[in-house]
């Protein structure tokens, strides 16, 4: 952890999705961070970083939100966010041809919240308290993205920083899965474009954590959550998903 924490300014960049359908999880990501001594700062102008039009292959028209983001957000030492599809966006794509410079920088100073958490404020304990049964989910983004957790494929040393916060959590029962970084089938405008492929490999992936006993979801992608709910309540089912942020907020 940074010698001196306090004097770190973070600005929360919370995603639109997340504001509109999610605020919980936004709002753990504020507490959660002023618990573990952040100066947090939601920017509330912040609006869409511009993801989903260039997923749909329109990333010429997201020249306003780009704009938009590094006015927002270009005063902080880190941004964070609970999303790690809108991180890597940001990461891989924020451009300003008037701010080169300035596009460049932030590129390198947002944080998905559990990457900020481990990465660089390196948490070993939380006061935090879940006693369930809890499945977790290894969005592509954040996986293969991000490098939150090595991929079950490639033969080389294991590791999860999202597992390595959720131990820190007291009562809280990790169920073990067959199938444990296998997508959900949302992939943003995918589930759109591609529904019947996009439900069916959402239900291949909740029957791996029903079949476990797990009676709440969990991963750094409220968006996979927000699809794989979609189908347990379609289902009838009484599992639930929380984010990530929410359960080691939790006391």
């Amino acid at each position: 952890m940074p010698d001196n924490p306090l004097s770190l300014r973070i600005g929360l960049f919370v995603p639109c999705y997340v504001d509109q359908f999610y605020p919980g999880a936004a709002i753990a990501t504020y507490q959660l961070l002023t618990k573990l001594g952040m100066d947090v700062t939601y920017p509330e102008n912040q609006t869409c970083c511009g993801q989903p039009m260039a997923n749909s292959g329109f990333e010429h028209l997201t020249d306003g939100c780009n704009t938009l983001f590094i006015d927002q957000f270009s005063e902080f030492d880190y941004i964070v966010s609970p999303s790690g599809s809108c991180v890597l966006h940001v990461k891989e794509h924020l451009k300003d041809k008037k701010q080169p410079e300035m596009a460049i920088g932030i590129r390198k100073k947002v944080y998905e919240l559990v990457e900020f958490l481990v990465d660089i404020l390196g948490v070993q304990e939380l006061n935090a308290s879940f006693p369930h049964k809890v499945g977790l989910h290894q969005s592509c983004h954040g996986q293969r993205g991000l490098m939150l957790s090595q991929m079950s494929e490639l033969a080389a040393p294991f590791y999860s920083k999202p597992l390595q916060l959720l131990k820190l959590v007291k009562g809280l029962e990790l169920v073990e899965l067959s199938r444990e970084d296998e997508c959900c089938g949302f992939g943003g405008t995918f589930c759109v474009a591609e529904e019947a492929v996009s439900v069916k490999m959402g239900k291949d992936r909740l029957k791996d954590h029903l079949s476990h006993g797990a009676t709440f979801i969990t991963g750094s992608d409220m968006s996979c959550l927000m699809h794989m709910e979609g189908i347990l309540k379609r289902d009838g089912s009484k599992v639930q998903v929380l984010h990530i942020a929410e359960i080691l907020n939790a006391e």
